[in-house]
C-alpha cells in the first residue's frame, strides 16, 4: 500500500536537484541531447557581498534564465543589463540560438523588452491579480 504523500518544504534544494538531474537524463535521453550546464554570474559590492546575480542553464541550442536579482540600492544602474549581456555571450558560446527567460508583470518585463526580448506567452493570475510573462531573445 503506497504511504500517504505528505509536502513539505525543500530548503536544503535536495528534492529540487534530485529531480532536476533524474529529469535531464530523461530529456537527454528522449532527445539525444546530452550538452546540459548550469551557469551562475554574481557582480559583488567591494565587501564580497552579492548586489546582483543571475543563474540558469543552456541545453540543445536554447539557454533558460532561472533568476536574475538585483539589490533594491542597486537597481537602475545597468546591473541587470551588465548580466544580460554576459549571458547572451555565454550562450551564443554554447552554440544558443535563443535565450528564454520569465518576469512577473511587477518585476522587470520593460528591461526585458528594452534589451530585444520578445513576449510569446502570458500566464494570468500567477500571481492571483498579476501575470508571469514568457520572453524570448533570439541570438
Amino acid at each position: 500500500m503506497q504511504q500517504p504523500i505528505q509536502i513539505t518544504e525543500d530548503p536544503s534544494g535536495e528534492v529540487e536537484a534530485f529531480l532536476g538531474e533524474r529529469i535531464y537524463e530523461f530529456n537527454s535521453a528522449a532527445t539525444g541531447l546530452f550538452d546540459g550546464e548550469g551557469y551562475a554570474a554574481t557582480i559583488r559590492d567591494p565587501q564580497g557581498r552579492i548586489v546582483a546575480g543571475v543563474n540558469g542553464h543552456t541545453w540543445g541550442g536554447c539557454c533558460y534564465v532561472a533568476q536574475l536579482w538585483v539589490h533594491e540600492s542597486a537597481r537602475h544602474r545597468g546591473l541587470g543589463s551588465s548580466l544580460l549581456h554576459a549571458v547572451e555571450v555565454h550562450a551564443r558560446g554554447r552554440g544558443c540560438s535563443q535565450v528564454v527567460l520569465s518576469s512577473h508583470d511587477f518585476q522587470a518585463p520593460d528591461l526585458y523588452r528594452r534589451l530585444g526580448y520578445v513576449e510569446c506567452a502570458r500566464i494570468a493570475d500567477y500571481p492571483r491579480g498579476h501575470s508571469d510573462i514568457i520572453f524570448t531573445k533570439r541570438l
